[in-house]
């Protein structure tokens, strides 16, 4: 390939959508941590409170109910302050990395693999306590977006 020269081909095209759903999912992440940190305790505890008695949740012994009662209703402001600031930081972390990549920095290919390396083992880890499929699904992301990274990491030009 020559340097200057678009790469092409549906492993190129496969990276670059994992990259911008990936780069969606952070600036999810950035606005709910955003939502945690400006919105007062109240409302968030009062919105949870709604949420679990809401008609989609079946019983208030089903397994939907039992899971989103442990998550929100036990919020504190302090659990507020440390889930707004994890998802501020982990969602602006990835959201950089993914622009550099998306630019094409050099250095951002094996910074992407070393962290979203760490982002799969601590989901991994989260795993064994929660057995979440949504892990499983954001970690099988993660590898993919890895695999591919490592692969046009390959391929990229090198400066001379």
């Amino acid at each position: 390939m020559n340097p200057g020269q678009p790469r092409a081909g549906a492993l190129h095209r496969l990276f670059e959508s994992g990259l911008l759903l990936k780069s969606a999912l952070a600036a999810l992440e950035v606005a709910a941590g955003l939502g945690l940190w400006l919105l007062p305790h109240r409302l968030v505890a009062d919105f949870a409170a709604r949420l679990a008695r809401n008609d989609l949740v079946e019983s208030r012994e089903g397994p939907v109910f039992v899971r989103l009662d442990a998550a929100l209703g036990g919020l504190s402001s302090a659990g507020q302050d440390f889930y707004a600031f994890y998802l501020l930081a982990h969602g602006t972390v990835k959201l950089a990395i993914l622009v550099l990549l998306l630019r094409g920095v050099g250095f951002a290919y094996p910074l992407a693999v070393a962290v979203f390396s760490g982002f799969v083992a601590l989901q991994m880890l989260r795993w064994t306590q929660t057995h979440s499929p949504m892990l499983l699904a954001l970690s099988a992301l993660d590898a993919l977006v890895i695999w591919l990274t490592l692969r046009e990491w390959r391929e990229a030009p090198r400066a001379a």
